[in-house]
């Protein structure tokens, strides 16, 4: 059976500490609101974005999030036309496409499925992701034929993956490891091993980079580290692309397949991500104790988290200065809120008349 070679170092302990103490401030924040939905919107837009300009997609993340935004089963030449994004079609494409494999992952948290991994998930995923860019028989289906990875800068053979009539065979070999009940390996580490352990594999002719991110996503979503789905590791990826293809090639320098280097690498990465949600969340919510104040969790608007950052930022505000941070929307409509917010126990009222303010509870 596959098994993954690595040292659990003091780097490691640290970004696991970091991401589990940010995962448990994530999961029982004591304001949930309706914004989670615009939070997993950037979350979605970053990840698609990213996780294709690794591969030397061109669009702009404001040109991803129009076609990622656009609804319907349309050509890429017709959304080029309706949205107004001028790109290769290709381009387009590989966008929509990932969106789509992501929306199918979070649909698998969404119903529940068992985290049980096999090829046919694999395959799901690679048919999703490749969906008209390849010829129909490359979709879905392993490769039959030696490929080669070359150097981003100077072309060069860098890698070369196992002969195809192996790939099955060593796919199986990791499916069996990832699913084995006596493997209590953090699911980090088994979402880590096993996007470089595609990558390695490379068992398709073309879009493995996406497939294995996309089944370390799926990892990590139905092993319990979805973090609300707020997180994009693919921008820390894309930060530094040649760091991240040194990281995954480090391993096959190494005789042994020692792979420490590449853990340290993705945990970080995953700890920085999801320190940058637990800042987010944080600034967007009161301290944990008007959760025990109130004894359950509460659901705000849009509107309603703007004022509480007001709030928190100026620690007093007027309904001059609500109607500052809100301009477009109406004074009853504000004071609406403010008062949704004070019957929650969130907000006070302080003075009367003209010299009315509001302050946090």
């Amino acid at each position: 059976m596959y098994q993954p070679n690595f040292q659990i170092t003091h780097n490691l302990l640290t970004y696991i500490s970091s991401i589990e103490a940010s995962k448990a401030l994530i999961d029982t924040a004591p304001l949930i609101p309706s914004w989670e939905a615009k939070f997993r919107d950037d979350a979605l837009t970053r990840s698609v974005h990213f996780g294709t300009k690794i591969e030397g997609n061109d669009l702009s993340e404001e040109q991803a999030k129009q076609v990622i935004q656009f609804k319907g089963d349309q050509t890429s030449k017709e959304i080029s036309e309706k949205t107004g994004v001028v790109a290769r079609e290709r381009d387009i494409q590989e966008v929509i496409n990932y969106r789509n494999v992501l929306m199918w992952i979070d649909q698998q948290k969404v119903l529940g499925r068992k985290p049980k991994f096999s090829l046919d998930t694999l395959h799901t995923l690679h048919s999703l992701t490749m969906k008209g860019l390849l010829d129909e028989e490359e979709i879905g289906s392993f490769r039959q034929k030696q490929v080669i990875v070359r150097g981003v800068d100077d072309g060069k053979v860098v890698f070369r993956p196992p002969v195809s009539v192996e790939v099955k065979f060593l796919v199986s070999e990791l499916f069996e490891w990832l699913n084995d009940s006596d493997n209590h390996t953090h699911p980090i580490f088994k979402a880590a091993a096993v996007h470089y352990q595609l990558v390695y594999i490379h068992p398709y002719v073309e879009g493995n980079g996406r497939t294995a991110r996309a089944f370390a996503t799926l990892v990590l979503y139905l092993l319990g580290y979805d973090f609300k789905r707020f997180f994009s590791i693919e921008q820390y990826f894309d930060n530094d692309v040649q760091q991240y293809y040194q990281a995954l090639l480090s391993v096959q320098k190494k005789s042994d397949s020692e792979m420490t280097f590449w853990m340290e690498y993705f945990c970080y990465g995953l700890a920085v991500e999801i320190d940058k949600v637990k800042f987010q969340v944080q600034k967007l919510s009161k301290d944990l104790k008007l959760k025990k104040e109130l004894g359950s969790q509460v659901a705000l608007s849009e509107r309603q988290i703007i004022l509480l950052e007001l709030l928190q930022n100026q620690g007093k505000i007027t309904s001059d200065d609500a109607q500052e941070v809100l301009p477009h929307i109406s004074v009853d409509t504000i004071l609406r809120d403010v008062r949704d917010l004070i019957k929650k126990g969130v907000v006070k009222k302080e003075g009367v008349t003209k010299g009315v303010s509001y302050s946090l509870v």
